[in-house]
């Protein structure tokens, strides 16, 4: 009897720590954001930050308080050519496609991004040979990374779990 509850306590404890939160997955009406540089050199890497950082702040400024994927939709593409006009400052060969594209896997602070085919807005520079940024734009995780740099991954699970309750 004394080994049966020993058993069923060990059992019991390793379920539990066993157990993870299960991983928050961005939702199936989200609308990604993505910024392929055109090499991976130092120059080309900081010129796909700084065009993405001013892409970026544009369009917050017109989705900010949206509370619908339909209407960010609607905006995205009404507003393409305010995105090519930041795009066009900087003198680079570019490529802008929104609709349905290819994301690779990513795991970012213990959050799961399946690869596959989603909705976005993706920029490509250049020969878009190099890394890329990507985030999301509805609902506004993009935001996170901004905002939250130094959050540890259980306080950025939460977090997400939250903002993505709110959408």
């Amino acid at each position: 009897m004394k080994k049966g509850i020993i058993i069923l306590f060990i059992l019991s404890l390793i379920l539990i720590f066993n157990t993870k939160e299960k991983d928050i997955l961005i939702p199936n009406n989200a609308i990604r954001f993505r910024v392929i540089a055109n090499s991976n050199s130092v120059k080309d890497q900081e010129e796909k930050l700084i065009i993405k950082d001013n892409i970026e702040k544009d369009i917050y400024k017109l989705i900010m308080g949206v509370k619908n994927k339909e209407e960010v939709d609607n905006i995205l593409k009404n507003n393409i050519q305010e995105i090519e006009n930041i795009i066009d400052k900087y003198n680079v060969k570019y490529d802008i496609k929104y609709g349905y594209n290819y994301f690779p896997n990513k795991n970012y602070k213990g959050v799961i991004y399946p690869a596959g085919n989603y909705e976005s807005l993706v920029i490509t520079l250049g020969e878009g040979l190099g890394d890329n940024f990507w985030c999301v734009l509805f609902p506004p995780l993009c935001l996170l990374d901004n905002e939250k740099e130094d959050v540890g991954e259980v306080k950025y699970k939460l977090y997400v779990k939250e903002l993505l309750d709110k959408f």
